[in-house]
């Protein structure tokens, strides 16, 4: 008996129609520029936005939606295709993050706003997890990777474990009978501290060291700066406190004006931005003016 497949099994799919697109959306990429910034599907007038896209060159990304079959059903939902142009790569990023958070597209399932971040901070010698909205994650040192809920962080934490042959034991992941070694140093999975085979503080230093790759780096200005960012059209500097994106200005004197109402606003840790925006301020790969 032949199997249908998942692509064949869905009732909005089909594949005489991938193809056929609307005139208003062939005009909407054709009018499309080739530089960097954030997209949007639209469609229904009043209704939540379909799909917010971004790249570094916008009309060449659009044609590539055009070709995906898979996104057919998003094509013919669409009325309109609009477009917002950003000076570079890390402004698109940002404001893509941004313009996701706030408006839930509909086919977006990434970038969504998270209410609980957490992330492993130790405790002594015992990791436990801790969360963004007890402590700021963007000045407080020695936290370990960024999770969606406490079951990821323990998760990650468990895959260090194996990773590194670390008992469960001391981690606070299993719960051991006095006494008793763990089932995971029997086959080996765990390098014994739990049976007296390497000691406490060789355990521990094994431990730190395999988190440093996970650490999640403080902000280290005292305040806001800018990242500037060129092309052949305009400049833009994109405005940043605490690993937190505040919006992007034209010139100088708007970015100051953005850094100064920062400063009457509470910023709260964004691991979205955080992730965009790590490597290039700790590298410096990108001008950064002080504000």
């Amino acid at each position: 008996m032949a199997t249908i497949s998942p692509r064949h099994r869905r009732d909005d799919f089909d594949a005489n129609r991938v193809y056929e697109y609307p005139q208003h959306l062939r005009e909407a990429i054709e009018d499309a520029p080739t530089g960097a910034g954030v997209y949007t599907f639209h469609g229904q007038e009043g209704d939540l936005p379909l799909y917010i896209g971004k790249s570094i060159n916008i009309r060449a990304r659009l044609l590539s939606h055009l070709r995906t079959e898979d996104e057919a059903r998003m094509l013919r939902q669409t009325q309109c295709i609009s477009h917002i142009r950003t000076a570079g790569e890390i402004g698109a990023l940002l404001l893509e993050a941004q313009m996701i958070k706030a408006q839930h597209p509909l086919f977006n399932q990434k970038l969504r706003r998270n209410k609980q971040l957490c992330s492993l901070q130790m405790a002594g010698d015992m990791p436990q997890v801790v969360y963004s909205k007890d402590i700021d994650f963007a000045t407080q040192p020695d936290l370990y990777g960024l999770y969606a809920s406490r079951h990821a962080a323990l998760n990650a934490l468990r895959a260090v474990a194996d990773q590194h042959q670390l008992c469960y034991g001391p981690l606070g992941l299993e719960k051991l009978p006095l006494g008793k070694a763990c089932f995971r140093a029997a086959i080996r999975q765990c390098a014994g501290v739990c049976r007296g085979d390497e000691s406490p503080e060789a355990h521990r230093e094994r431990l730190f060291s395999s988190l440093l790759a996970l650490r999640v780096e403080c902000w280290p200005y005292e305040g806001a700066v800018g990242l500037v960012e060129r092309d052949a059209e305009f400049t833009q500097i994109h405005v940043v406190k605490h690993w937190c994106y505040l919006g992007s200005a034209t010139s100088a004197e708007a970015a100051q004006e953005l850094s100064q109402t920062a400063r009457q606003v509470v910023t709260h840790f964004d691991a979205d931005s955080y992730k965009i925006l790590c490597r290039p301020v700790l590298t410096q790969s990108v001008e950064i003016v002080l504000l």
